[in-house]
């Protein structure tokens, strides 16, 4: 007797080609029957044999597009009398229970990326082509059922070839709702030229050696020849970023796509797996001995943040220009990066020698991700296109719909409802008044296109960061979560089968339940249970919040603590001495990244940042350069107020031993604070059965856990989320879920 099988399934399986992979199911297995997009969710019915239906449905999760993510939520079977032929796509329904899963956005498909570049293709060398298994989504999607008519691609009316192949059960188009070609779809402009000409306009400016502004999946990219000294130099100076590292566009070349990257750079195997992921993500990759890449590209680093192209306009331009081109955020430092043509030329005009624009609209920003590999493993720093919207489990509901705002710094937001969270891209820096009108854009975004409404927010317990000022004005509850207990709670997300951690909680500063200044803390327990167990000595920052871009106060903080003398590196250090003395506006800190910009500044490779986390960067970069052996400097614990406390004071000697070269020391450095965390765990006791964790900004350095491993020290680090203030609002989430427990 034939059955009829209803199936609801959820995850990601809107805008991923996941209808027409059932529509062709169905009819490979020769059943009848539908399926329909809903809010959220695709519903089934099919009916045939019941053998036939249970390979159906094994194969409906087991043989799934690259992108789709399905979970069967419900399957139910009836007999009939006779099974139906045929097999359907409905029209969507938007129902009233939605289950919301957006797809990010994702690269150039190989499918793709050869017609772009056939002549005999009828889309050859179009900057939109995508299909059911490419293309944006999350920047284009304006809400679900996903159908062309709720996205930005809505006011592009299909012309007949295309049409016919979005209608084609055979055609790799069927039902991809971002379709288009040079005839019916979105073109580029530059000035008063459209489509090729536009295009070639833009290279003959790179060619020249200009700036280019060029809109994109998720915004603007400023773009420049990587090779150009002067441009380059030229670009940071309208950009106002003297020295953080821009990154680099390569062509896709050769038999894996490397052959002009491994022109410039030493691509590990995990690196080039990484660039090559659909997400597309910059990725932090070691430099060639001779550099051929302007000096200017990243200044005193050793790596350049390197990217293959994820759009078919990244594709024509950088093989068209034949060799690398700087790729960085369409905005000046630290703000929003720009995604309409209005406003890229209101706010890049100063920057942009020319605009690269197009008439697709771009509905939410989205910068690109940033990774890099330490050892084997991958570690994200900033999540964005290709990775965000990132959905996350929890491990028991929320008792109502939650938002979390996270930090100060690299903010990311989180929306937790039930047993779910979804993470949203980097929004910035809060300082910037663009970036608050991004939060509460974002805001918004998500809770409509999620349909749901926060209805509390658990943010950072800091009392003057722009967040919380943002929330007072929401008029809705709010809950306060220590900084560096939303580090440890964000890792233990990650891995919630284990119970008890001692982690490493390392990173520039954060408020303490003390109202001290943390971040070089040891932390056991678990999420809404966190006992500080160790911490760096406390020093004190003379000017207070100044030392997080003068790394020359944190190393007078750390000589006038131990009763030395400062180099003269203010004209009014003998003032700032009697302030820091009487304790005026010197906080109290126990920060590890404090401690190495004091070593930046002792060794004189940076005393003033231009941007966030320069110092330490830049120590480790030196410290890499190190080849000679190193000395074993000695590891000092002392126990105070119930506290065990790791002494800095006695590398004091040989942070200042000229005799020693300054990349030696700088390595010793990173040695020592790897054998004080091997150490500690004994010290407290906990030789068995104990995971160590490790998270914060600090922990963005390979170098440290380079050499953590070559200690033997076994550490657990976040894979999914950043290890730098870009996870806190997931841990926030966490520490609000286990408040309720």
């Amino acid at each position: 007797m034939p059955q009829r099988l209803h199936l609801s399934l959820s995850g990601i399986v809107q805008g991923v080609g996941f209808r027409p992979f059932v529509h062709r199911l169905a009819h490979e297995l020769g059943l009848g029957g539908w399926v329909q997009n809903q809010s959220g969710t695709v519903l089934i019915e099919v009916e045939g044999e019941a053998a036939t239906l249970a390979q159906f449905q094994q194969r409906l999760t087991q043989d799934a597009p690259p992108l789709a993510r399905p979970e069967i939520l419900a399957a139910r079977s009836e007999e009939i009398p006779l099974a139906r032929s045929g097999f359907a796509i409905l029209e969507s329904h938007r129902g009233d229970a939605a289950d919301i899963h957006l797809p990010p956005d994702t690269h150039l498909c190989e499918d793709c990326r050869r017609e772009l570049f056939d002549p005999a293709d009828r889309r050859y060398r179009y900057p939109f082509i995508n299909c059911t298994q490419c293309g944006p989504r999350y920047t284009l999607i304006d809400a679900l059922p996903y159908d062309r008519a709720r996205t930005s691609m809505a006011g592009f009316e299909l012309c007949p070839a295309c049409a016919q192949e979005y209608a084609d059960p055979a055609d790799r188009r069927f039902h991809a709702e971002p379709v288009a070609c040079p005839v019916c779809g979105p073109q580029l402009s530059w000035g008063d030229m459209h489509g090729e000409a536009a295009l070639q306009a833009a290279l003959d400016a790179l060619r020249a050696g200009r700036i280019i502004a060029v809109r994109g999946v998720g915004g603007y990219h400023l773009m420049g020849d990587a090779r150009n000294a002067a441009t380059v130099s030229r670009l940071r100076e309208r950009k106002q970023r003297p020295a953080r590292p821009f990154a680099v566009l390569f062509d896709e070349s050769g038999h894996d796509g490397a052959d002009m990257l491994r022109e410039y750079l030493h691509p590990t195997p995990e690196e080039l797996r990484l660039l090559r992921t659909p997400q597309r993500p910059i990725v932090l990759v070691h430099t060639h001995t001779a550099q051929t890449l302007a000096e200017g590209v990243a200044p005193g680093m050793r790596r350049i943040g390197a990217m293959l192209p994820h759009s078919p306009l990244q594709a024509l331009l950088v093989r068209d220009f034949g060799g690398p081109l700087i790729a960085t955020s369409g905005n000046l430092s630290g703000e929003p990066i720009a995604i309409a043509p209005d406003e890229a030329e209101s706010r890049l005009h100063a920057i942009a020698d020319g605009f690269l624009h197009h008439n697709r609209p771009i509905l939410r920003p989205a910068e690109d991700s940033v990774w890099q590999v330490c050892g084997t493993q991958a570690q994200p720093i900033r999540l964005g296109r290709g990775d965000a919207p990132q959905e996350w489990r929890l491990a028991a509901a929320l008792s109502q719909p939650t938002l979390a705002l996270g930090g100060e710094q690299k903010v990311c937001i989180a929306l937790g409802w039930g047993n779910r969270a979804v993470v949203s891209p980097h929004i910035g820096d809060l300082s910037h008044p663009e970036s608050m009108s991004w939060l509460a854009r974002t805001v918004a975004d998500l809770s409509r296109l999620y349909q749901v409404q926060p209805t509390r927010i658990v943010l950072d317990a800091h009392p003057d960061y722009h967040s919380r000022r943002w929330a007072e004005g929401t008029g809705l509850p709010l809950h306060s979560a220590w900084h560096h207990h939303a580090h440890a709670s964000t890792l233990a997300a990650e891995y919630p089968h284990i119970d008890t951690w001692l982690t490493l909680a390392w990173d520039g500063v954060g408020l303490g339940p003390d109202g001290t200044l943390w971040g070089g803390e040891w932390l056991l327990g678990r999420p809404g249970n966190w006992q500080r167990v160790a911490r760096l000595r406390p020093f004190r920052l003379p000017g207070g919040e100044a030392a997080s871009r003068e790394g020359w106060r944190s190393a007078a903080g750390l000589l006038w603590e131990a009763g030395r003398t400062a180099p003269a590196w203010h004209p009014q250090l003998g003032l700032l001495q009697a302030a820091w003395q009487r304790g005026f506006n010197s906080p109290q800190t126990s920060a590890i990244g404090r401690l190495f910009d004091a070593a930046a500044a002792l060794l004189g490779v940076c005393t003033e940042a231009s941007f966030e986390g320069e110092g330490p960067m830049r120590l480790q970069a030196l410290a890499e350069t190190c080849t000679g052996t190193t000395p074993h400097w000695p590891i000092a614990w002392l126990q105070r107020d119930g506290l065990w406390e790791l002494d800095w004071q006695v590398w004091l000697d040989g942070l200042l031993d000229t005799t020693v070269a300054p990349a030696t020391r700088a390595r010793a450095l990173h040695e020592a604070l790897a054998r004080a965390v091997a150490e500690l765990p004994a010290r407290l006791g906990l030789r068995d059965g104990i995971t160590l964790g490790a998270t914060g900004g600090v922990f963005q350095n390979s170098l440290l856990i380079q050499c953590l491993h070559e200690q033997g020290t076994a550490l657990i680090l976040p894979r999914r989320q950043s290890v730098n203030d870009a996870g806190l609002a997931l841990g926030q989430l966490m520490e609000c879920l286990a408040a309720e427990a």
